[in-house]
């Protein structure tokens, strides 16, 4: 086995939304959400990933948003930061950076629109490995970038001391089986619908949509799996089924930051090219939320589920 540079820790990461007001990142509400989440007791944060909308973002907010994060979080959870391009050497560059700020690991999504073979995979991902000296998490998201690392793929690069472990979200309970047998990294579920499914497969963990609005509730039900009590895991699983119903109704993470708006936390404001949700969506989530997940948010931080 190799000897890994940094042991990613088991449990639950919350992929945090960037909230803005207007177009400008709101520096209050990203300092209430990262709070939220330490609250909770969370193993770790991601800030700028797919949730975050780092593709809209500019260099200089992600400095603040990942700056800010690690001097919040130090010595309470760790901080893995997005750090993906479609291109190798902005990669390098951004990853550089993250290191730079302070972040515990970088996470890059598969490249996408290049749509790289596995070869190429290899090949970018051993490039930023070897050109930075920090713990990485390799993403797994075919939905968004057409682009599928493959369980073979994934064992070969995780020989590298610095990859340390795999964000699995190609809903491929088959694959993903696999690469937790083949890799020598932690794999963690990155569909929330599958986390249960997942943690049964061997994946150690959560990095969580969900767990923007619930990261109590979340951190529970881990806890709840770590401890061998299936008799209580099982049905807090299924309880947050219509939950992750609600944030998938329309393009992550358009609704969960309808949803963290209705309760007060931060403005719903995407940044183009993603819009506010559809009226339809809307009524739905508003719905949901008065019906559902009030009641529940406002007791998740209290210990109860």
């Amino acid at each position: 086995m190799t000897e890994k540079t940094w042991v990613m820790p088991d449990g639950i990461y919350t992929a945090l939304v960037t909230p803005f007001s207007g177009n400008t990142v709101d520096h209050h509400a990203w300092r209430k959400l990262v709070q939220r989440q330490l609250d909770a007791g969370v193993a770790g944060i991601v800030p700028v990933g797919c949730t975050g909308e780092a593709a809209a973002l500019n260099n200089s907010e992600r400095e603040w948003l990942i700056k800010s994060a690690v001097e919040m979080c130090a010595g309470k959870c760790a901080v893995v930061a997005g750090s993906g391009s479609n291109s190798t050497t902005a990669t390098v560059d951004l990853t550089k950076s993250v290191k730079k700020w302070g972040a515990d690991a970088a996470m890059l999504i598969s490249p996408y629109y290049n749509k790289p073979q596995q070869h190429g995979l290899i090949a970018h991902y051993r490039t930023v490995a070897r050109a930075v000296d920090i713990p990485i998490v390799l993403y797994i998201v075919p939905g968004r970038t057409a682009v599928n690392i493959l369980p073979e793929t994934a064992a070969e690069l995780s020989a590298e001391p610095n990859i340390v472990a795999l964000k699995e979200a190609s809903g491929n309970l088959a694959q993903i089986e696999r690469a937790i047998a083949l890799c020598d990294m932690k794999v963690f579920s990155g569909d929330d619908g599958l986390n249960f499914n997942i943690f049964g497969l061997g994946g150690r963990g959560a990095i969580s949509v969900v767990s923007n609005l619930l990261p109590g509730a979340m951190v529970r039900f881990w806890n709840a799996w770590a401890a061998g009590d299936i008799n209580q895991a099982w049905p807090m699983a299924r309880a947050f089924d219509p939950i992750t119903n609600a944030c998938f109704v329309e393009s992550n993470p358009v609704p969960v930051k309808e949803l963290l708006s209705l309760a007060g936390v931060c403005k719903r404001d995407p940044r183009l090219p993603l819009m506010p949700v559809q009226e339809s969506s809307l009524t739905f989530l508003l719905q949901f939320y008065e019906g559902t997940l009030a009641e529940l948010m406002a007791r998740d931080l209290e210990g109860q589920s």
